[in-house]
């Protein structure tokens, strides 16, 4: 669990990096611009990591079933092979994900103005900036990003609903601890998916530059999972509960 969580914390780290500095620059100039390739590079890496992350959380949810499902077989399943397999399969999926959408979007033409209204370059609105007609690709990247958003966060929430049943037909006691387990997981896949569902799974002119839902889905969500995950570990619990006894008693002895 906590190599796959060190992968997740990575990815999270590495799509903040995408956006964060240029969008902490442009806060703090007057002039905000980007240059195509600039663009382009922030899409790819963008998607790249997402895509990355959104198959890890689907390895993530396997892990968890195995744990809670078959715990006596859980060391000869998740061997240290297959989680380094789900790690590289997931960079695989990532790559193929954004490269997909990458070579469609960049030879269009584009005429100007070329106003992004966000604050950062991202498929459905540097689409519209397009000369051509662009209906279909946009139903390709719908397809691509928002539809496989969707479909994954409903097999990731059947997998816990069935691990959840599974517990509860065995033993109604272990119910409340899988829950405990999954709550951190549901969470977290939750804050991912629900901003990528919003943004690319609606019509392009409904959600696409809500700003809101964009800061959201690269900065505060990588930000708040490793805090998710944190708390709800019992060693930290203990070492959170230990400290505040210690902080008190200074400030009574103070």
């Amino acid at each position: 669990m906590y190599f796959l969580l060190g992968n997740l914390s990575f990815l999270d780290m590495c799509l903040s990096t995408v956006t964060t500095p240029k969008m902490i620059t442009d806060l703090l100039a007057e002039h905000k611009t980007i240059s195509i390739w600039g663009c382009m590079t922030q899409m790819f890496f963008m998607h790249f990591f997402g895509g990355a992350e959104m198959t890890l959380l689907i390895a993530m949810a396997f892990d968890r079933y195995v744990a809670i499902c078959k715990p006596l077989h859980y060391r000869t399943i998740m061997s240290h092979r297959l989680l380094k397999g789900f790690v590289i399969l997931s960079w695989i999926i990532g790559f193929i994900h954004t490269m997909s959408q990458m070579v469609l979007i960049v030879n269009l033409p584009f005429c100007g103005p070329n106003v992004v209204d966000s604050i950062f370059c991202d498929l459905p609105l540097v689409i519209k900036l397009a000369c051509i007609q662009t209906y279909t690709l946009e139903l390709f990247v719908i397809a691509d990003s928002g539809l496989l958003s969707l479909i994954c966060f409903i097999l990731l929430l059947v997998s816990y609903t069935v691990i959840l049943v599974t517990v509860w037909q065995r033993s109604s006691g272990g119910l409340s601890k899988a829950l405990s387990t999954l709550s951190a997981h549901v969470i977290v896949v939750t804050l991912f998916f629900g901003p990528c569902i919003f943004i690319y799974a609606w019509p392009f002119n409904s959600f696409a530059g809500n700003k809101i839902l964009s800061v959201f889905y690269t900065v505060i969500t990588p930000f708040l999972n490793p805090i998710i995950y944190t708390l709800r570990n019992q060693k930290m619990q203990v070492a959170m509960r230990k400290l505040r006894f210690i902080l008190v008693s200074s400030m009574q002895n103070f």
